[in-house]
């Protein structure tokens, strides 16, 4: 008997020693120990302190927390609950261990409710899947016993149950404290109530049969059932007293819950757009089709000159690995004003269902190739057939090794799905292609606002809806800028020595192209014919007769390379008619360039990022703005002249009748057929740039007055500066003023202040 006693002991201890040594079952590293293995999501911050979002791996939303930010009732509820020796114990509490025992013997069923905090956070650390067979469960207690012990003598009280919390997963994609104090409660941790607390820690013996968002009556009750008990524990602890204990049961359970989605949320293809750029690769010429051969070039640009571009791939951690957005913790302060942000988003989405969209439902009812303009059976085809080919959908069946008759066939039948409405998504069942064609018939936008001093970009709204509509249009989609290209034109002749005064014989303008074809625009005025206007009053009504007599006195190569000192980087075809927009642009790129006619001539680069840090506070990257010289002084009051009359009496008047004060520029741009419509627009703090238009160039308004810049755009951009300017918290005001030149308030003289306004033509200083 004694002999099998003992042998018994030596066995028990043996086993025990085999474990630690990692020789029966799983025992992590004792670095690994010392430093566990975890994964947090980074967070990004908007310039006023609010959190925009996370980059987390899919459904595994973990947001470091300090122990400093936690409560000190949440640690109370904890230790209560789960485990009231914690404090006395080295990470096995035997008291416990011999309670569970008993009942177990005496009752002869499975008793429960031995592990300590160590133990569970061994589980969470280390097990990472249930024990298949009856071999593995009777280890799986002894493993996560010496792994207590071994995060006992490793780590204080306060740093385990830190580790735990920080671990556990309360379900919704809210993994960590900080996760699921947002996603239930719409708050940080430091800032939970006693009731709430105990909700969260209730959680913990089972998140989900005590889950407080759940569509299940019965476990919502139980969900509240269990905070309760948690609180009573708590009073039993002696952390509350009877009357505290009795007032919060009454509290009924109140939540603000948020479920995590990278979808939903402020910004987010502003999010979106930062988590490309950030994680994006050095360009391989090799990945680059020859019709890419541009792209190449500015993608290469964008990695040397771009700080932001590639950053987890250009910066190192200390242990010599590349950063990983999901799961290294950073912390991302960006330049984004949530307040604008908000008002961005809503001036967009109110004018967008209220007028633009009902406007063209109106005009396409009935009409057999809606939403496009006029165009054949075959053309409509073969712009589905492109629209279907950019689907996931489609590349997922072409991964799956489908062939094109198997994926055509399979876009026309009928399935259940979701589409989008301003009034809310739609269940419906129709065919892939339908809900393609469907989707199209909705107008998009995008808008961006930049602070014109810093570059610090306030707000970013890609597009009506990221749901449905992810295609980026404020940094990603290129399209015609139409008028709002001929300040950049007015600019090189107001260098070369024009003025607004200066005049010129209004009649139709002819240019000889270098091939020596004619060049001749419309949109000749007749009433106008052979009278003498002004330079000023050709932008002021953006009149292209002006416009092209100045690109008849000018290069376009000249023009060209200014407009890349003003920071346009795609494709630039140096040819005349690019003086009425046929460049394709992005939002952000005008919104930039337009800085510069706030700014005296200096363009600011956008600035999308502050500083990054680390998961303990670090600061590993400050950004800061970066400036370019575009034009003079003297071009920046003569051109500040001309773009101010454009909104105060031009073809952006419709921002005074918005009720839209103080001092302002813009410029209003339509495309051919009304294809785009654009309306750029600058206070002497703000530079904005908005446009509006179909996602294929086919879809259009057909007349000018509904389709037109100063319809479509122009109003999205007046409600935004309505609502800053009465924001006063943004520090945007109408009474702001823009920076006067010293010695050269007049913008019709030619060196100063002093000096006559010229009254030569402009065909006379030319020659």
């Amino acid at each position: 008997m004694w002999m099998t006693f003992l042998g018994g002991i030596v066995a028990l201890i043996l086993i025990f020693v085999l474990i630690a040594n990692g020789i029966i079952g799983y025992m992590p590293d004792l670095k690994d120990m010392e430093n566990p293995i975890d994964k947090y999501a980074s967070q990004v911050y908007s310039a006023d302190g609010e959190l925009l979002g996370t980059f987390s791996q899919a459904k595994n939303n973990r947001i470091y927390s300090d122990y400093s930010d936690l409560p000190q009732h949440i640690v109370d509820a904890l230790v209560s609950t789960e485990d009231v020796r914690y404090y006395s114990h080295s990470g096995v509490d035997g008291y416990a261990l011999g309670r569970v025992l008993g009942k177990t013997i005496l009752t002869g069923k499975s008793s429960g409710g031995g592990s300590t905090i160590s133990q569970q956070l061994a589980k969470l650390l280390y097990t990472k899947e249930r024990a298949s067979n009856i071999i593995e469960r009777g280890l799986q207690k002894p493993i996560e016993w010496v792994i207590a012990v071994r995060l006992e003598r490793s780590y204080t009280k306060e740093e385990i149950i830190n580790f735990y919390f920080n671990q556990f997963d309360f379900l919704n994609n809210a993994v960590g404290i900080k996760s699921a104090a947002q996603v239930y409660f719409g708050k940080e941790p430091k800032d939970l109530t006693i009731e709430e607390a105990a909700t969260l820690v209730g959680m913990c013996q089972n998140p989900a049969m005590h889950n407080p968002a759940s569509k299940n009556p019965k476990r919502v009750e139980a969900a509240l059932t269990r905070r309760n008990v948690v609180m009573f524990q708590m009073f039993n602890n002696g952390k509350l007293t009877r009357q505290e204990y009795d007032s919060l049961k009454q509290i009924p359970m109140k939540l603000n819950f948020r479920r995590v989605d990278h979808k939903d949320g402020l910004a987010p293809y502003f999010r979106e757009y930062l988590r490309t750029t950030m994680q994006a690769s050095k360009p391989d010429k090799s990945r680059y089709g020859d019709w890419q051969a541009e792209q190449y070039v500015r993608d290469s640009a964008r990695w040397e000159g771009d700080p932001l571009y590639g950053w987890c791939n250009k910066n190192v951690k200390p242990d010599g690995t590349k950063y990983n957005l999901t799961t290294d913790g950073l912390k991302i302060y960006t330049t984004i004003d949530s307040r604008m942000q908000r008002y961005a988003e809503e001036s967009l989405v109110e004018h967008m269902s209220k007028t633009v969209q009902p406007q063209f439902d109106k005009e396409k009812k009935g009409r057999d190739y809606a939403p496009f303009a006029y165009r054949a059976r075959k053309d409509v085809d073969k712009i589905l057939a492109r629209a279907m080919k950019q689907t996931d959908r489609y590349r997922n069946m072409k991964k799956a090794g489908h062939s094109e008759k198997e994926i055509e066939k399979a876009f026309k039948e009928p399935v259940e799905m979701k589409v989008f409405s301003y009034a809310g998504q739609i269940d419906t069942t129709m065919t892939p292609m339908d809900s393609i064609r469907y989707h199209m018939k909705f107008m998009r936008s995008g808008f961006m606002a930049m602070d014109t001093y810093t570059g610090h970009v306030k707000s970013y709204v890609g597009g009506i809806d990221f749901s449905y509509f992810q295609y980026d249009m404020v940094n990603r989609g290129r399209r015609q800028v139409g008028s709002t290209i001929k300040p950049f034109l007015y600019s090189l002749s107001m260098e070369e020595g024009a003025t607004p005064c200066d005049e010129m014989l209004y009649q139709q303008q002819t240019i000889i192209t270098e091939t020596g074809e004619p060049w001749t625009p419309r949109g000749i005025k007749e009433a106008k014919v052979g009278e003498m206007v002004s330079i000023k009053w050709g932008l002021q009504n953006s009149d292209n007769m002006v416009t092209v007599y100045l690109m008849g006195r000018t290069s376009p190569y000249s023009f060209a390379r200014l407009l890349r000192s003003f920071g346009i980087t795609g494709h630039i075809d140096p040819v005349p008619s690019m003086a009425l927009g046929a460049t394709d642009v992005t939002v952000a790129e005008m919104a930039a360039a337009y800085t510069a006619f706030a700014n005296k001539g200096i363009r600011s680069k956008p600035l999308y990022v502050t500083r990054v840090e680390n998961s303990h506070g670090n600061v590993i990257t400050d950004f800061t703005p970066e400036t370019h010289e575009v034009f003079s002084e003297k071009t920046y009051v003569k051109m500040l002249d001309m773009l101010r009359a454009v909104v105060d009496g031009g073809t952006g008047y419709r921002m005074r009748r918005l009720g839209v004060e103080g001092p302002m520029g813009g410029k209003t741009g339509t495309t051919n057929y009304n294809a785009d419509g654009w309306f750029m627009a600058f206070s002497p703090r703000l530079s904005t740039a908005c446009w509006v238009g179909g996602e294929d160039i086919n879809i259009h308004f057909d007349r000018m007055a509904e389709g037109q810049g100063a319809a479509m755009a122009l109003p999205i951009t007046g409600n935004f500066f309505k609502k800053v300017y009465a924001d006063k918290q943004t520090g945007y005001s109408p009474e702001d003023e823009f920076e006067k030149v010293e010695g050269f308030n007049n913008p019709c003289a030619e060196k100063n202040a002093e000096e006559p306004t010229s009254t030569v033509t402009i065909d006379n200083m030319f020659n």
